[in-house]
């Protein structure tokens, strides 16, 4: 009997040269009801982890990201390791524990980025000639809303999308109406933003279908990616500036048989960020020469570049479309009730978010252009037109959001596009 026990107890395998393995099964029953509540437990266990493996979007988006990710951990953005003098910072304890603490900030900012890159690889699917202006941008828009989970001032656009053409290097955005239909020789700067509870994420690039303009666009790409390579603790703006300056203006581009030395746009800059305030009071220069002040720890900065055919010097002109208002504004009375209510619309709706002629129309607004003009005469609301280069001259821009973090930088906008 002890003998038959055994052999059923000892499971055997031959291997292909006829040697007989042993393996020991479980001696009594007790043993094998524990092998079997360890085999479910494994399987509860690799269960719980299917769930919390990031789930695949629709075609076209249309999850929210925050469903997509049910861990509720966002992808970090692309780590870059400071300068020689800074990179003690990458193995300080102490830096390393102040990053603990911010983290459900950063994973806060990560999920607005998360939308950023999800929402543009499907525009940059889309974009061919002969769309209407206004259909790309609502359709970005409303993608937007849809993939953030648009929520009031916690989460949304961050700004109206500039989708500038050619000469035009910022701030245009169709109003309602407008008839303009994207061409094949044009180049558009698509410039969009989001944010949650106010942390934003603002981030261009480029599109062009002639391919003789891709020098152009590449220009304003490596000056970008050098900007955003040289930024850093203790860096100072001017250094900054002046290295966008030399990558920029090492290219030329050929556009109908005539060739055009790349200028960096001298009165555009990137900025620093704050919550729910695009720029923070900081300028990021793309040409040598700038301020002398230093970026710092846990500050946000926006690194963009204006890559140019034209006079590289920029000024204001066409139709406004793009409002904000004032960050610091206090208190100032106003005579008239349709100002006061269209007030109360823009502190409720935006706050201190920039918006455009077309939001007011979409929240029902009507007849508001005078009210809209009594504000900025107040100084209540700022006017933001579009900034144009000579015309027949043509703007490219890429742009970025970054971090400096306590440890290291973390590029929050980098994707696989660019």
């Amino acid at each position: 009997m002890e003998t038959a026990a055994k052999e059923i107890r000892e499971s055997k395998l031959s291997d292909s040269n006829g040697k007989v393995l042993v393996s020991q099964t479980p001696q009594n029953d007790d043993e094998a009801a524990q092998t079997d509540e360890s085999a479910k437990k494994k399987k509860k266990k690799s269960r719980a982890k299917k769930k919390k493996e990031p789930l695949e979007q629709t075609d076209p988006p249309s999850i929210p990201v925050d469903e997509l990710f049910p861990s509720g951990e966002f992808p970090e953005g692309e780590l870059q390791q400071y300068k020689d003098d800074n990179l003690w910072r990458t193995t300080s304890e102490e830096k390393r524990e102040l990053e603990r603490l911010q983290k459900p900030m950063y994973n806060t900012i990560r999920r607005a980025a998360e939308v950023h890159r999800q929402v543009r690889k499907y525009m940059r699917s889309i974009l061919k000639p002969g769309m209407l202006m206004i259909d790309l941008c609502e359709t970005l828009e409303n993608m937007v809303r849809r993939l953030i989970k648009e929520n009031g001032l916690q989460a949304g656009i961050a700004f109206p999308t500039g989708c500038s053409l050619n000469w035009v290097a910022a701030h245009w955005t169709p109003n309602s109406g407008d008839k303009t239909v994207l061409q094949y020789d044009d180049v558009m700067k698509l410039d969009f933003g989001t944010h949650v509870d106010g942390h934003i994420v603002d981030c261009a690039f480029t599109v062009a279908f002639n391919p003789m303009f891709n020098p152009l666009l590449e220009a304003s790409r490596e000056a970008t990616n050098t900007g955003v390579k040289e930024a850093g603790i203790d860096v100072r703006l001017c250094d900054v500036g002046a290295a966008i300056q030399e990558v920029m203006e090492s290219y030329e581009v050929e556009i109908n048989g005539k060739v055009f030395q790349v200028k960096s746009v001298r009165n555009l800059n990137g900025h620093s960020i704050g919550p729910y305030q695009i720029h923070a009071g900081k300028s990021v220069p793309i040409v040598k020469g700038g301020e002398q002040t230093k970026m710092e720890e846990g500050e946000f900065f926006a690194i963009e570049t204006f890559a140019s055919t034209g006079k590289g010097y920029v000024r204001e002109d066409l139709e406004c479309s793009h409002y904000m208002k004032n960050f610091d504004v206090g208190h100032i009375p106003l005579r008239l009730p349709r100002a006061k209510q269209l007030l109360a619309t823009i502190n409720k709706q935006f706050s201190t978010l920039a918006f455009c002629r077309r939001y007011l129309d979409r929240l029902g607004e009507t007849k508001y252009l005078m009210a809209l003009k009594n504000l900025c005469d107040a100084g209540i609301v700022q006017p933001y037109p579009p900034l144009c280069d000579v015309k027949g001259s043509y703007v490219s821009q890429f742009e970025h959001t970054i971090l400096l973090r306590p440890t290291c930088k973390e590029v929050i906008s980098r994707g696989d596009d660019y």
